[in-house]
């Protein structure tokens, strides 16, 4: 089982990773919530532990774009905000439960299984489609337009990212740490021959752009308005 905690303070991050890694299950982490997002928008987990108050991103709002993407992971939530009205907040956003802090690890730990329990039989995700972009994933084809669109296996990861956080920048970093196994600052071009030669296969001959290059910030796969 993989799990991902986003959480920004550090004590609390290496205290669930350290004590999830050592009840067995696979933990990845991230201390920013549009990372974060971009993470889970990966399909790799099987449950999300998301803190409230986050850098870069509200955890509500992370939560909110995943529903809204059709992404269900299992979602935990964690907030020192403790009313009623905090935790009926976090549930209408998306979350499936809602843990206040400070917290016993034991019930953490409790609330996750009922939550892999429960999404244990929850459909994966097969397909992605952004306007007339239809991605399918058991398959490994693309069509825009009812057009079959052929891409190299390395555009078919950089498309699937893009339309897995779309609507959302996707930073330049992000693309070479999920797609290309990179950690380092990007100074290379191997992203942009990459979207360029997307982008000509998505885009050109249809009459509404899809990629878009957000100047200083990354690339923005989305709808036309």
């Amino acid at each position: 089982m993989k799990l991902l905690v986003v959480e920004d303070d550090r004590e609390t991050a290496a205290y669930l990773v350290k004590g999830l890694g050592e009840s067995g299950y696979t933990v990845d982490h991230s201390g920013d919530g549009r990372d974060g997002l971009f993470l889970a928008t990966s399909g790799r987990y099987d449950a999300l532990v998301v803190d409230r108050m986050l850098p870069g991103m509200d955890g509500l709002a992370l939560v909110g774009a995943l529903r809204a993407a059709g992404i269900h992971t299992p979602a935990l939530i964690l907030s020192a905000l403790g009313s009623v009205d905090d935790r009926v907040k976090g549930l209408r956003a998306g979350g499936d439960d809602y843990l206040v802090k400070p917290f016993a690890f034991s019930e953490l730990l409790a609330r996750l299984e009922a939550l892999l329990r429960r999404g244990a039989s929850a459909p994966a995700t097969t397909r992605l489609r952004v306007a007339d972009l239809d991605l399918d994933l058991l398959t490994r084809t693309v069509r825009r337009g009812g057009k079959t669109i052929d891409l190299l296996p390395r555009e078919f990861q950089l498309l699937e990212c893009l339309m897995r956080n779309a609507g959302h920048v996707v930073t330049r970093t992000m693309l070479l740490e999920n797609v290309w196994d990179y950690h380092f600052d990007p100074q290379t071009n191997v992203i942009d021959v990459h979207v360029s030669r997307l982008r000509q296969k998505i885009d050109k001959n249809f009459e509404h752009p899809l990629l878009h290059t957000v100047r200083g910030a990354g690339y923005c796969l989305r709808a036309p308005e």
